[in-house]
């Protein structure tokens, strides 16, 4: 894995990481949501719910993510959250493997940072290889429910 620059958490990064920590992004009920997905890690106690709606062209129109735990999957989950608006799911798988990608340290182009917003923040969880799951569990919520909206008749089809 490249060495990362020594990047103090209370830094610029760790700035970010405390702002959608201390005022999440996206938490309103969304009771009338296409798709739903729910992710628990049992040994740290972290975890989401995230529920989807769509609108007729297949972008997600509205997203609630309601995190538990600490402030990485919170953050991460908040930050995932103002990502998704107006994203289609295929674009949102695409971006899912670009953050994964981002959090194993493989290197991304500048392009493909600036589409993942404030998520660069989070490379700084790499320093503490156990909270990589942490940051990673929204986003197995999303692929979840990508699955889902997959394999379901129910949710929204884009327009031919």
């Amino acid at each position: 894995m490249p060495q990362l620059p020594d990047v103090p958490l209370g830094g610029l990064y760790g700035d970010a990481i405390m702002d959608h920590y201390r005022n999440p992004r996206r938490r309103s009920p969304l009771p009338d949501a296409d798709v739903e997905s729910h992710e628990l890690n049992p040994f740290c106690g972290d975890e989401i719910t995230l529920r989807i709606k769509l609108d007729s062209e297949g972008r997600v129109e509205s997203v609630s993510s309601v995190s538990q735990g600490c402030s990485i999957i919170q953050a991460s989950a908040s930050m995932m959250a103002e990502l998704m608006a107006g994203q289609t799911l295929a674009l949102l798988k695409d971006r899912s493997r670009k953050f994964r990608s981002m959090m194993r340290g493989d290197s991304l182009s500048e392009d493909d940072l600036k589409e993942l917003a404030d998520l660069p923040a989070l490379r700084v969880v790499r320093r503490y290889p156990v909270r990589i799951k942490c940051a990673l569990l929204p986003w197995l919520a999303l692929e979840e429910g990508i699955e889902k909206a997959a394999s379901s008749s129910d949710v929204v089809r884009p327009k031919q």
